[in-house]
């Protein structure tokens, strides 16, 4: 009997391997490359610009209702 079954399929099993070789070695470099046209704005998140340690400032709600103290003399009388 001849051996030539088992090395033919083993050649086209190693030209698959390099193939999906070849196709994860381009996808890693479209990501390497992606991740150079970032925009970076010197290490600084844009959401997390301005925010400072500690407690917030209360943005005021312009629909509020604001009541003052005479006001509430007012509504005593």
């Amino acid at each position: 009997m001849a051996k030539s079954r088992p090395s033919v399929q083993k050649r086209r099993n190693e030209a698959a391997k390099l193939e999906k070789a070849q196709i994860k070695a381009a996808r890693k470099a479209a990501r390497h490359a992606a991740r150079g046209e970032r925009d970076t704005t010197g290490g600084i998140d844009p959401d997390l610009a301005g925010i400072v340690a500690g407690p917030q400032p209360i943005e005021e709600d312009p629909l509020a209702i604001h009541y003052t103290e005479d006001d509430d003399k007012e509504e005593a009388s």
